[in-house]
């Protein structure tokens, strides 16, 4: 059976059990504090667990996309090394919510996967959970009761917390589980040793295939563990691995998931899979790697240098690392993988197919930078070597170990192989000493403590009302406190709220809990999954009064104002720009817009201001806000309405509209009543931040209308220091023309001084045994004219050697230059001697054993430098 319908008939098996299908929610994950990936089917029904909002349907299935590369579920360093972790996966599942548990999820599993599958039941265990004395739970006889009507109880184990109690979470919905492994050895191992001792015993091919975990519990800070208000049904199972056992194979990179891409790679390397384990392991990471990174840019999330952009540019990049070293690529080649990968996976996720040119541009561009980058690093680790060998050491220190791998990418196995082909070693036991200290920095700096929910009035649904108020009577439903590098603070849940939560770029809203008594600052509003959460730095005196709720209207409107800005901004990229342009992100709040969109070149001043008159036209055409509520998301997309990759939208929408046939968007943010509020609308800044991503910043109102004024002030201050010439441009151009005029005047006179000071050079030039030497400090603009005179000097002076010192707009400089034959008849070398100078000048630098320049910190040791290189010759 190929992997398209093994998929389709789990999603069919569980239709016709009245489970309703739910597409995939973005791999990336908003509005959750606890995650920056999905790493399992179960994170978008999170709140369907804890009671904070009510499912449309109680029983749904699904193929979710999955990553695992952080935090608790961490598989990065397994993949590729053996044949069944993966980074991005899918996994199908199937949930009840309050619905059916234990025994109908163990009948269901059980019969998809002997009689549909037709798995063959001997070769197939199940494990239970064998309770726990520390959280004081007993042994799951429920589950074993109903597995043991099914199979013998000679194939059923009890299991440890660790393998049988399923967690999110130091926090969160939690439970018991029963999995279901298969034995996929040949049949000689299996007669010669039974597959129950190899259950959970990292056996690669005695692997669990499905997880059923019965969520009972939620688990609090303190660690202990209270009765969710109805259980549940949560199963995960590895699309992957259950491939490899309907197929027969012994790897997970044997099915037809990744056989395609792995044949695709053959081709391209020249190189065969299953002939050396480096470049299997090479192929595996490739496959695997490429699907993680292309998902995750697809729903939203591009390669960076700070949290889940950090985790895609690492994945990538150690990818490249693997075809760099073991197959021979030197030039970007994981974007050409990009056409097969929407091929095979276009009518499971449509995403990737429709955005399969920009991601490929994203990720050729992110290859190409580190690739340049990795070229970087072994000629800095060349330089290392160099320097130990003149040292006479063996062994590279953890700290320049962790050096290459922190600045250039390099894996402490790269460095080691490298450093072993030199007769070299690399310190492993410093390296990971240093890795420890980066990974208890970032914990630091992340670190927060979050209290349990203090429950305050009994919760019947939060009720947001701020698209039509902006205040209201609440009362405070639950609290908790929150302590991180901001200090104590509180997270209030109001019962009704006007304030708007941070979300879809838009900032959360501000403004103050009120009663007669008392008035607490909101500082800010978040949503944490789909909870409204209000931030203030303390609790009320009593928090189970009545408050009057005001959001801060001036930040409001403000912030209206730009964001509906977006919306008209967006629209004339597309008008302008093309269809292709699609909201890659933005910023909006009170005082400046920022909007990411993909577009691969450069815009022109030309493009940049029909954009701007475009939006300014739509503003002063007055066009009235439409709004229409609850709109089913298929009806809203046959309107035309544009919907933003990576967002994940539920089965009713808002839709905002600015003239049904300008911009149509989905969307829950603010918005003015009509686009003539908005006043004037001015870009202020164009450019790229990642490869096909683009970003505009842009102000509206009181800050546009500052802005512009700002420049007309600017322009009178110029007319007036240039007394008020009729023609202020031909003025402007008269003062260049003459600026350059000087320049060149001056650039004529310093090559002059030069010719004369080189002159002066040569004549001072000392014979010694086989060489001239010239020692002198002089005087010279800028580090350019010291090189080159440097090597004019060398060029005219046989066998030379010239230590040249100077001082450089108010630094010290050195330049060290030898004839490249002393190099090697005299021992002499450019980069050792411009070193030891440079300690006199408080600096250092190096260079080639022929030229060598440094720079430095004190001037004073200028005098001290040419004393020394004296006494070096």
């Amino acid at each position: 059976m190929e992997a398209r319908k093994i998929r389709s008939t789990f999603i069919d098996f569980f239709k016709s059990k009245q489970h309703h299908y739910v597409p995939s929610s973005p791999i990336v994950v908003k509005n959750d504090p606890t995650l920056m990936f999905t790493n399992a089917g179960m994170n978008q029904f999170k709140d369907f667990f804890l009671g904070n909002e009510t499912p449309k349907f109680t029983r749904v299935a699904n193929s979710q996309k999955c990553l695992r590369v952080s935090g608790k579920h961490n598989d990065l360093e397994e993949v590729g090394v053996d044949t069944y972790h993966h980074t991005m996966f899918e996994m199908l599942g199937n949930w009840s919510f309050g619905d059916y548990f234990k025994k109908e999820a163990i009948e269901w599993a059980w019969e998809l996967l002997t009689e549909v599958y037709g798995l063959p039941k001997e070769r197939l265990y199940v494990s239970v959970f064998g309770g726990d004395t520390g959280d004081k739970l007993e042994k799951d006889t429920e589950a074993f009761q109903i597995w043991s009507t099914i199979v013998p109880e000679s194939r059923i184990l009890f299991g440890s917390k660790k393998d049988n109690f399923w967690e999110m979470g130091d926090t969160g919905p939690c439970g018991p589980c029963s999995e279901i492994h298969i034995d996929l050895r040949p049949e000689n191992e299996r007669k010669e040793v039974d597959g129950y001792s190899l259950v959970n015993n990292d056996h690669p091919q005695v692997i669990e295939i499905w997880n059923l975990v019965f969520m009972q519990f939620n688990r609090l800070s303190d660690g202990s563990l209270k009765e969710l208000p109805a259980k549940h049904v949560d199963t995960g199972m590895g699309f992957e691995r259950l491939v490899r056992a309907i197929q027969n194979k012994s790897s997970n990179y044997d099915t037809d998931v990744f056989t395609p891409f792995i044949k695709a790679i053959e081709v391209k390397s020249g190189k065969k899979y299953g002939v050396d384990e480096k470049t299997d392991i090479a192929m595996r990471v490739i496959v695997d790697h490429i699907r993680a990174i292309s998902f995750t840019i697809a729903d939203g999330q591009l390669p960076s240098n700070n949290k889940a952009g950090y985790v895609i540019r690492r994945i990538l990049r150690r990818a490249v690392r693997y075809g760099y070293t073991f197959l021979g690529f030197q030039k970007p080649f994981l974007f050409e993988l990009l056409p097969l990968l929407a091929e095979n996976f276009g009518d499971v996720f449509p995403e990737l197919a429709a955005q399969q040119d920009f991601v490929a541009k994203v990720i050729m561009e992110e290859e190409a930078s580190f690739l340049r980058t990795l070229d970087n690093g072994l000629k800095k680790l060349d330089q290392i070597k160099g320097e130990m060998a003149e040292s006479n050491r063996h062994v590279i220190e953890g700290k320049v170990a962790f050096e290459l791998y922190d600045t250039y990418g390099f894996p402490l196995d790269l460095t080691s192989l490298i450093a072993r082909e030199s007769g070299f070693s690399v310190d492993e036991k410093g390296f990971a000493e240093e890795m420890e200290i980066q990974k208890n920095r970032s914990r630091a700096a992340a670190e927060q403590e979050t209290g349990d929910w203090v429950m305050v009035h009994e919760e019947e649904g939060v009720e947001f009302i701020g698209y039509d108020y902006l205040q209201s009577q609440s009362k405070i439903v639950k609290y908790r406190q929150i302590k991180d590098k901001k200090g104590d603070r509180f997270q209030l849940v109001l019962d009704r709220t006007p304030f708007y939560a941070e979300s879809g770029g838009q900032v959360g809203d501000q403004g103050w809990l009120s009663t007669p008594s008392e008035r607490i600052k909101v500082l800010d509003t978040k949503k944490e999954n789909d909870l409204i959460v209000h931030f203030v730095d303390r609790l009320p005196s009593d928090p189970t009064s009545n408050f009057n709720a005001q959001v801060d209207e001036e930040k409001r409107k403000m912030t209206m104002n730009n964001h509906s800005a977006t919306h008209l901004l967006h629209a004339a990229l597309k008008e302008v720009l093309g269809n292709h342009v699609q909201q890659k992100g933005s910023l909006v709040n009170e005082e400046i817009l920022r909007f990411d969109f993909s577009h691969f070149a450069k815009m022109t001043e030309e493009e940049i201001a029909r954009v701007e008159h475009i939006v300014n036209t739509r503003i002063r055409e007055n066009i009235a806000l439409g709004e229409s509520r609850n709109v089913p998301i298929e009806e809203a997309k046959k309107q035309g309405a544009t919907a933003l990759f990576g967002e994940k939208y539920g089965d009713f929408v808002r839709v905002i509209t600015f003239d049904k046939n300008f911009s149509v968007e989905l969307c829950g943010g603010t918005h003015v009543s009509a686009t003539g509020v908005i006043g004037l609308f001015k870009i202020v800044s164009e450019g790229s931040i990642s490869a096909g991503v683009r970003r505009i910043e842009a102000i509206t109102a009181n800050a546009a209308e500052e802005f512009v004024n700002g420049q007309i002030a600017l322009v009178k201050e110029i007319q007036d220091l240039l007394k008020n010439p009729k023609d202020l441009k031909k003025s402007i151009e008269n003062l260049l023309l003459e600026r350059n005029d000087l320049k060149k005047e001056i650039e004529t006179l310093h090559l002059q001084k030069a010719g004369e000071l080189k002159n002066e050079l040569i004549r001072s030039s000392e014979a010694r045994d086989g060489y001239h030497l010239i020692i002198s400090q002089i005087e010279l603009p800028s580090a350019e004219a010291l090189k080159k005179l440097a090597f004019e000097l060398r060029n005219e002076v046989d066998n030379l050697v010239a230590v040249l010192a100077a001082l450089i707009d108010g630094k010290p400089q050195i330049a060290v230059i030898i004839n490249e034959e002393l190099v090697s008849l005299k021992g002499f070398n450019a980069g050792n001697i411009v070193r030891e100078l440079a300690k006199e000048i408080q600096g250092g630098g190096g260079g080639q054993p022929f030229f060598a320049t440094a720079g430095g910190k004190n001037p004073e040791g200028l005098t001290k430098v040419i004393e020394k290189a004296k006494l070096l010759f």
